[in-house]
């Protein structure tokens, strides 16, 4: 998908709070974006398209795109606590300017945080690592619905389909 097909999909708003964030913090831009564009292509090559869908394959995309922004940004900023912010303030933005329904939201926004905790608890790990203990964790998801209580399931991955 280029830019410019993304940037329609997204209100004026939202795009000037998208510059604004990455402004607060230029030298985590690119470490970002090609964060989020190797975890597309790793979620690819170990699910295909099932990761654009709402199952375990989802959740470690999710995941793993909050561990790889955290984990490239610390390489230039080394504090975890900033890279962790950064990750939320990123993907809560992209959550919020890519309207989802209520369920599908809630899914990301909690496998994004279980992302952001596996990189608090593995900083030192691999990239290659850290997927295939993703890999593992996004076998052992915990399918949901509305009526789920998502903090039953804290720092373990979740998904519907």
């Amino acid at each position: 998908m280029n830019l410019f097909a993304v940037i329609k999909r997204v209100d004026f708003k939202n795009i000037l709070k998208g510059v604004l964030i990455g402004l607060s913090r230029p030298h985590f831009i690119l470490p970002t974006i090609k964060a989020t564009k190797d975890c597309i292509a790793i979620s690819t090559k170990n699910y295909g398209k099932l990761h654009h869908k709402n199952g375990p394959a989802n959740a470690f995309r999710h995941a793993f795109w909050n561990y790889l922004i955290a984990k490239r940004c610390f390489k230039w900023q080394r504090n975890e606590e900033i890279a962790l912010a950064w990750a939320k303030k990123v993907t809560d933005w992209h959550e919020d300017s890519f309207p989802n329904k209520v369920l599908p939201k809630k899914m990301d926004l909690h496998n994004n945080e279980v992302g952001r905790y596996i990189f608090r608890q593995h900083p030192e790990k691999s990239e290659n690592e850290i997927v295939e203990l993703l890999n593992k964790m996004a076998l052992e998801s915990i399918k949901i619905d509305k009526d789920t209580s998502l903090s039953e399931f804290k720092n373990r991955m979740v998904h519907i389909l």
